[in-house]
């Protein structure tokens, strides 16, 4: 269910499986990997991940699921974790398009991407309550995070979804976008991107990382924003920025 296609060093991944809101079991979790295995290894310089339909995901996939014999904790650790952590260490900027239903996992996917873009009409909460289930994939980072603790419970409690309207308003994703134009614009933001400086890029996402999991103060941000900058102006990218700022021309950087 999950497609690879590959074209001006930018590589866009598709949830197609919209007969199920692209939902997603522990094979097809195994197959989303592979996917972004496989664009690491041919050298992408960008990754847009999108779902087919009027959905982004549902999140997982519980039509054969029994809740007598499920093994949640296995879903979760064994197949969702690595996952996510390959996600967020993909050594290329990252975009998601995200339409309809962003749940459960679905959420987990776009809290693990680099910049994600929303149709206002996208669905985004914690259904969890129907299901006598707790917010998994992250979400309870997520929302805690941006929201803060109130309006998370809230959330949680009510099963009550946000549009992507209100989830950017939040600060939960990075635009809002009509969903007549969230995919081309994606589509054009990724292939933009993926002619800068890779190397420069992921050093940033690296740092703000850091920022976030680790609380750097400002001062410690700045000495590390001052390491990164050391390691970068060796770089062929560094000299080929400057040189071109100096003969007022486009650069041309190789990633």
């Amino acid at each position: 269910m999950i497609d690879l296609t590959i074209s001006d060093g930018v590589a866009e991944v598709v949830l197609n499986a919209p007969q199920k809101l692209n939902a997603l079991d522990g094979p097809a979790l195994a197959e989303l990997g592979q996917a972004y295995d496989d664009a690491a290894a041919a050298g992408v310089r960008a990754l847009l991940l999108r779902g087919e339909g009027r959905s982004f995901c549902a999140g997982r996939d519980l039509s054969t699921v029994s809740p007598e014999h499920d093994d949640a904790r296995g879903y979760l650790v064994d197949d969702l974790l690595p996952l996510l952590q390959k996600m967020t260490a993909f050594p290329a900027p990252t975009f998601a398009a995200a339409q309809g239903a962003c749940l459960g996992v679905g959420l987990g996917l776009l809290v693990a991407t680099d910049v994600v873009y929303v149709a206002t009409d996208a669905k985004v909460g914690s259904p969890f309550a129907n299901l006598g289930a707790a917010l998994d994939s992250g979400g309870h980072w997520l929302f805690t995070e941006r929201l803060g603790p109130h309006r998370t419970l809230d959330l949680i409690y009510t099963a009550d979804l946000m549009s992507g309207a209100e989830a950017v308003a939040g600060g939960l994703f990075s635009r809002a976008m009509d969903p007549a134009e969230l995919l081309d614009r994606t589509r054009a933001t990724a292939v933009r991107v993926a002619s800068g400086p890779t190397q420069a890029f992921t050093a940033s996402r690296e740092l703000v990382a850091q920022i976030r999991d680790r609380r750097l103060g400002f001062w410690e941000a700045l000495d590390a924003e001052n390491t990164v900058q050391e390691k970068l102006s060796r770089t062929p990218d560094y000299a080929e920025g400057f040189n071109a700022f100096l003969a007022k021309r486009r650069p041309v950087f190789q990633g």
